[in-house]
């Protein structure tokens, strides 16, 4: 069986696909993360929701919306062939499919005449996998229609679904400006679960840092460091992003949105502030890991110098006596021997007393 590539080397590939083509060309740039891209969609109004499934685009230019407000939410990224059909359905522009198909875009917002286009940065972290997953997530607002693509299909946005499933919900009642904003309110909160995650992950690492740094502990403190630079990647940019979109004027969202939406930003700055301070303690456990290394080496080398100081007595001794002298005391003795080792024990023992009520000895228990 042929080993598959990693996933950075198929993407490189994919960039060199793209070199040289004109601006708009729909080619997929990343991961394919699901096999099958799916299509779903919800419409509603102020008297009910309807949910449909389609699997292609013959399904889907057959179908024709019966009310007033659209939801259009696809799985997977990689069909480009069905992507275009689905801009030219709802009159988008070559670059907004451009960006959609390419997954390493950063979190910004582009403006068009018909509808605006948001690429924002869905974070998961599965219980699982060590490391933190970060997917594109790619929304369009228009009047009266909501377009989201992913990666992959996460439950993310589940919650909302079943709001638009449930009778007389209030959020059939509002129109597409306002779904948009409580999707963008559900990526926020993922990232004060994520905070809230490696900041956990922070704290169980200051514990074992006190007690047992080891290099694998080193690797999981810089495993945690890419983290929170990965949620600050995704998050910093959203913070001038909403910004933008309760100042603009544009008729994608309301007056009455707009404040909604003044709730996001402020949510997006705590999760900032949150990010900084678990940044600063991964920087302070770096140093508490260093200080416990060196701390557990200058305690093994004390114990190295003790037991050299503690030997270097009788080393003296015996290369006293084990010179070549006719003439040395001790020497026709019968008892010579028990007194040398006599005097390398009382040695050693004074010098380990002496030790000890320095606190020494003590010290490297």
């Amino acid at each position: 069986m042929k080993e598959r590539p990693p996933a950075r080397k198929r993407r490189a590939k994919a960039i060199d696909r793209k070199l040289g083509v004109p601006a708009g060309t729909p080619i997929h740039v990343g991961e394919k993360r699901t096999e099958q891209t799916t299509i779903s969609v919800f419409e509603y109004d102020a008297t009910g929701c309807d949910e449909y499934r389609f699997s292609s685009t013959r399904e889907l230019n057959a179908h024709r919306p019966t009310r007033k407000h659209l939801w259009l939410n696809v799985h997977g990224l990689h069909d480009s062939a069905l992507l275009t059909a689905i801009g030219q359905r709802f009159g988008l522009h070559p670059l907004t499919l451009e960006d959609v198909l390419n997954t390493s875009q950063r979190p910004k917002l582009e403006e068009y005449p018909a509808y605006l286009f948001l690429v924002l940065r869905l974070l998961d972290a599965a219980d699982d996998r060590p490391d933190i997953v970060s997917d594109q997530f790619g929304l369009v607002v228009g009047r009266d229609f909501v377009l989201s693509f992913q990666e992959y299909a996460r439950g993310a946005f589940d919650p909302v679904r079943e709001r638009l499933r449930a009778p007389d919900s209030p959020l059939c009642e509002r129109g597409a400006d306002y779904l948009a904003y409580t999707l963008l309110d559900i990526v926020v909160d993922r990232y004060f679960l994520i905070v809230d995650r490696l900041a956990e992950r922070a704290e169980g690492l200051e514990d074992e840092a006190m007690t047992s740094p080891t290099p694998a502990l080193l690797a999981r403190i810089n495993r945690c460091k890419r983290d929170t630079l990965t949620v600050r990647r995704a998050v910093w940019p959203l913070r001038e992003l909403v910004g933008t979109l309760q100042r603009s004027d544009r008729a994608s969202f309301s007056a009455e949105t707009r404040l909604y939406l003044r709730d996001v930003q402020d949510h997006s700055i705590h999760v900032l502030e949150s990010l900084d301070g678990v940044r600063d303690q991964l920087g302070d456990l770096l140093e508490i890991y260093l200080s416990s290394v060196s701390n557990r080496l200058n305690l093994e080398v004390r114990v190295l110098t003790v037991l050299s100081i503690l030997f270097l007595p009788a080393t003296l001794i015996a290369g006293i006596w084990g010179m070549n002298f006719e003439q040395m005391p001790l020497i026709g003795d019968r008892t010579g021997f028990w007194w040398v080792i006599a005097m390398m024990g009382s040695c050693a023992t004074l010098l380990a007393a002496l030790f000890w009520r320095r606190r020494l000895l003590r010290q490297t228990e």
